[in-house]
């Protein structure tokens, strides 16, 4: 396995001339208060935990335009069933991932999962699909939003993703209370949503739900498949693991988190649907762009206009989560020597990994401003559940290759088999039905084995190349004030 040292770039080991014990000096050539080791602190609690995760998790779909899977069932009773069973099928995958979090008590979600359990490899192909597509959380949370897309939306979303920038690369605590009160306000909308349509139905107002399989029911095998992975999209509740190593008493903590916000993100999806079919018809949700509008104008007069302000909020939600859990996988990757050293550093007094949280911003630009990136995301949705189904598989791999291993938190062994099946097979599904589309993907992909060996394995760079690595990195180390992490982690 590729490990690399934490150490710096400075030729020989050293560090950065004047710098204090391998630290760069603070303003003004005082040494850091109190000497702190500069590493990610432990900062994040059961509610930070629960916000990230239900925070990441609810973007704008929901409010917008919910009706992918309406469209691929053309029954509201089998839509609902669907969501349903979506949402336990997520719950199990989620409790999996609670149980490799305890057990590999390391940041990094899947990418750390699969370097443990298959080797360096698969792991770098994992992070390079990840850096090609930047995790599309930065773009699925505004992809209902077809609008948003125009170039005269173009510069009030720059700006929303540069203050996400800037609140995660200045501190851990703002950008997790913010994360809480954001939380609060999807929370808050989805319940202006469900409370009137639990009254119409104490009304009697159901007439859609009193027949809801009478409708000509496709059959899924006909589907398309990207409507199951939208609907098991959604409720994926793996971002905690993404921080692990920041996460106070983690064997407690993320079972916990994860548990109640999965709970709270299924059942708000589903009763959230049934409010929408307690006053609008499938045919009158197919045709709306913003169905959370069109309902809460019928119900709440002029209230409706705060429908806005919420999904607007969800959307900065989605992206501040989002940011936290990536700039953690590309800090993991790394320190583990799978990309540029730089983003393995900590900023000396903020304690955030400020250069993996700033790398996030020109890939998120240049995916904003490059409409063909939009295919790629479609091309790639499958290697991301190929990549989840991996690591849940890894689970019961550990099962038996490490029987011994401390399991503060363990699953019943049919919990990530059938997970890990529902994820390879909706792979299979999707080459199935758009082998164009997965193929391309595939290949795209595969990119990731020559680059693995070019910039990983090859260690005969030429000197001039390896000499001006250093000096970049140098000079960034510099003008960020970064150092590298003085205690390695340790399982």
């Amino acid at each position: 396995m590729v490990r690399k040292p934490v150490v710096s770039t400075i030729s020989n080991g050293a560090y950065l001339q004047g710098s204090v014990n391998g630290r760069l000096p603070a303003p003004g050539g005082k040494e850091p208060p109190g000497q702190e080791k500069v590493v990610l602190k432990k900062k994040i609690t059961l509610l930070r935990g629960i916000s990230i995760i239900i925070g990441t998790i609810i973007g704008a779909g929901i409010f917008i335009s919910p009706k992918g899977v309406l469209q691929n069932t053309g029954s509201v009773g089998l839509s609902l069933v669907v969501w349903s069973v979506c949402g336990v099928l997520s719950l199990f995958g989620a409790l999996s991932y609670a149980e490799l979090g305890t057990s590999i008590k390391k940041s990094g979600g899947h990418y750390t999962y699969i370097l443990e359990v298959f080797g360096p490899l698969p792991a770098f192909v994992r992070v390079w699909v990840e850096l090609l597509i930047i995790r599309h959380m930065m773009e699925q949370q505004f992809s209902p939003l077809e609008d948003l897309r125009r170039p005269q939306y173009w510069l009030p979303r720059c700006l929303l993703s540069s203050v996400v920038m800037v609140l995660n690369s200045m501190s851990v605590s703002w950008s997790a209370r913010i994360q809480i009160f954001l939380t609060f306000c999807k929370l808050t909308a989805i319940l202006i949503i469900i409370v009137p349509g639990v009254m119409q139905l104490i009304k009697g107002k159901h007439s859609i739900l009193k027949m809801p399989f009478q409708e000509e029911m496709q059959v899924l095998w006909g589907c398309h498949w990207l409507f199951i992975m939208e609907c098991m999209r959604t409720p994926a509740g793996f971002y905690l693991n993404f921080v692990t190593e920041e996460v106070e008493n983690p064997e407690k903590t993320i079972p916990l988190a994860i548990c109640i916000s999965m709970t709270v993100v299924t059942v708000g999806y589903v009763l959230t649907n049934v409010a929408y079919f307690t006053t609008i018809s499938a045919e009158e949700l197919m045709l709306s762009n913003a169905v959370a509008v069109t309902f809460s104008e019928r119900l709440l007069g002029n209230f409706s206009l705060a429908v806005p302000i919420f999904v607007a909020l969800s959307c900065f939600g989605s992206m501040n989560g989002g940011v936290f859990a990536v700039s953690r996988l590309f800090y993991v990757a790394s320190r583990e020597g799978h990309l540029p050293e730089i983003l393995s550093m900590i900023h000396i007094r903020k304690h955030t990994p400020l250069p993996a949280v700033i790398v996030l911003h020109p890939l998120t630009m240049i995916m904003l401003f490059s409409g063909d990136l939009y295919s790629l995301l479609n091309f790639l949705s499958f290697a991301r559940w190929l990549f989840i189904g991996l690591a849940v598989a890894g689970l019961i791999y550990l099962r038996y290759k490490r029987p011994d291993m401390h399991r503060p938190f363990k699953v019943p062994l049919f919990i990530p088999a059938l997970f890990s099946f529902t994820c390879l097979f909706m792979v299979a599904l999707s080459l199935y039905s758009d082998p164009f589309s997965t193929g391309i993907g595939f290949i795209i992909t595969l990119t990731g084995i020559p680059a693995y060996y070019l910039f990983i394995i090859w260690d005969k760079k030429p000197k001039w190349f390896r000499r001006m690595s250093d000096i970049i990195t140098r000079t960034l180390q510099i003008i960020l004030e970064v150092v590298p992490e003085e205690d390695c982690h340790k399982l």
